[in-house]
């Protein structure tokens, strides 16, 4: 029996199944990237020895535990986390906006973040608190506040994903110019630490921050989850979702809200990354389609893969050398977005 003559019941299960073999077999691709992520590096430790360590960390000298527990692992579990918050949040935001370009750095939250961090760099001598605690916290509250302002001024104006859209490009053109604002009037130092924060860097990664970003793309992960099949009927557009019931308005506002404290929380800790939360959900799309029950999921392991190897070819281009994964990511996300275009000939 051909495939299209299967009832549509027994058609749409099989479907289905596939989509799951999908998101099985990006999770192996993904659990083979954070292995190689961790055995990557100028120490020059195997894969072997590595997962040897991790089995039994006894085996490791003092030097080597320190590369292994102290530097390697959280740099690779903040890609993982960072990436699934990037991706998780680009899926949303494609939908919500009905953009195939909006990603967490549409509504200028990467900017804002930066900001924040450029701000609280600037001015930390004017404050009590450690530098590593001010400059996350400072990204996280400009980028919350930058959120709160554009979903005023959008309802405000009463617009729609379009309005959402254009008051996101003008501030992201406000914020940056206030950074090159800062960097023109910040001494050597606090320049040097601008720059750096703004090509986005794994290297601050700890395991604690890689706790905190990993609660809050829990939470942020079950909240979307909940909203997946509100978020596939607006695909339809907003006049079939809400001839369905969705209020679109508050499924739009409540969805910003939750990208915006999952793409802060992400960002507070690593700097600006780009490419990540635009490119990945178009992958995640063309392997599972648009119902969001299993897009959603395959965003985020998208967004984790690409970070991750993104994390690998960081430390590998250039031996000896650890490249910013901003720049990596960037440099990448470009011709990777350029041929996804290509692929579809009819448009993104």
């Amino acid at each position: 029996m051909k495939p299209d003559d299967l009832p549509l019941a027994l058609r749409y299960q099989r479907h289905n199944r596939g989509r799951l073999a999908v998101l099985g077999g990006l999770a192996l691709l993904l659990a083979a990237s954070f292995l190689f992520d961790l055995a990557s590096g100028p120490a020059g430790l195997s894969l072997g020895s590595v997962l040897h360590g991790l089995w039994q960390p006894a085996n490791l000298d003092a030097a080597q535990r320190v590369i292994v527990f102290d530097v390697r692992l959280p740099y690779a579990l903040m890609a993982l986390v960072v990436g699934a918050a990037l991706g998780l949040g680009g899926a949303q935001m494609q939908t919500v906006l009905n953009n195939p370009l909006a990603s967490p750095f549409t509504l200028g939250l990467a900017a804002a973040a930066t900001l924040g961090a450029s701000l609280a760099i600037v001015f930390q001598h004017l404050q009590p608190l450690p530098a590593n605690l001010l400059v996350p916290l400072a990204a996280f509250g400009c980028a919350l506040g930058v959120t709160g302002l554009i979903l005023l001024l959008s309802r405000w104006h009463g617009g729609g994903g379009a309005t959402l859209v254009l008051f996101g490009i003008a501030l992201l053109f406000a914020l940056e110019a206030l950074v090159w604002l800062l960097q023109f009037l910040a001494e050597a130092n606090a320049l040097e630490q601008i720059v750096f924060w703004s090509m986005g860097s794994l290297a601050r990664a700890s395991l604690q921050h890689v706790g905190l970003v990993g609660v809050a793309l829990a939470l942020c992960f079950a909240l979307a989850m909940r909203r997946a099949w509100a978020l596939t009927l607006l695909r339809g557009g907003e006049t079939h979702a809400a001839s369905l019931g969705v209020n679109v308005a508050r499924l739009r506002a409540s969805t910003l809200v939750e990208v915006s404290l999952l793409t802060s929380a992400a960002l507070a800790f690593v700097g600006t990354i780009g490419f990540v939360g635009l490119v990945g959900p178009h992958i995640a799309r063309l392997l599972v389609g648009e119902q969001h029950r299993f897009l959603l999921p395959a965003s985020l392991l998208c967004g984790a893969l690409m970070l991750s190897l993104a994390s690998i070819a960081s430390k590998t281009i250039v031996p000896g050398l650890i490249i910013p994964i901003g720049i990596v990511t960037a440099l990448v996300g470009v011709p990777v977005f350029i041929a996804l275009i290509l692929s579809r000939k009819g448009g993104v």
